[in-house]
């Protein structure tokens, strides 16, 4: 599968200042840029700046980032799933996920993530795959936000739906583990009916066991 990347921006402004969306970002670009030492959510920040140059040189990776003149205050993951994670199993050339998102927190609630999402949209290519994310709650900036689970479940399906992402069920044994945690997917209109058949069956790989 050929994996087509057609770069788009848009100017996003809030009452800090306006940002620029932009993506897929390549890595020699990505390596120019300044990353906030307040992107900490996955690993330190410097150490997730080398991860994020190293995904967007992958053919599949995508990285859309939200930058603040030079410096990077948010940005969304798109590759293939981890190879310990039933969602690789399939070994589905057109099923990526959307591994990570983060922005920084003086930036939160301007509606930055949604922007990340809806940019990465605006590439035709998207209507190629099957996206997915899996959202678990020991991901989530509970502490810091003051919202329990339940409020934080419904920001994060927000944000997500403002990609084309909705909810799908799933017997995966870590997303059954906790009720907030879920998988949410967007299946792109020109994906065949015979991945979309595999995909359901990786969503239920348990179903013949009982």
């Amino acid at each position: 599968m050929e994996h087509k990347k057609t770069y788009n921006a848009k100017q996003l402004k809030t009452p800090k200042g306006t940002l620029i969306i932009e993506g897929p970002i390549s890595p020699e670009k990505l390596a120019s840029y300044e990353f906030h030492h307040d992107l900490t959510a996955f690993r330190q920040p410097h150490q997730q700046h080398q991860a994020l140059i190293e995904i967007a040189g992958l053919p599949e990776g995508r990285i859309i980032i939200a930058r603040h003149g030079h410096t990077i205050v948010g940005y969304v993951t798109f590759l293939y799933p981890d190879p310990l994670e039933r969602w690789s199993q399939g070994k589905m050339e057109n099923l990526i996920e959307l591994g990570a998102i983060e922005v920084i927190p003086d930036f939160r609630g301007c509606g930055v993530g949604k922007n990340l999402l809806k940019v990465a949209m605006m590439d035709d290519a998207m209507e190629d795959y099957i996206i997915i994310t899996t959202e678990y709650y020991w991901h989530w900036d509970l502490k810091r936000t003051g919202l329990n689970v339940w409020e934080y479940r419904k920001v994060m399906e927000k944000m997500m739906n403002a990609g084309g992402l909705v909810w799908y069920a799933t017997d995966d044994p870590e997303i059954c583990s906790h009720p907030a945690n879920c998988l949410m997917a967007r299946i792109g209109k020109r994906v065949d009916q015979q991945s979309i058949q595999k995909f359901d069956q990786l969503r239920f790989m348990n179903r013949f066991m009982y």
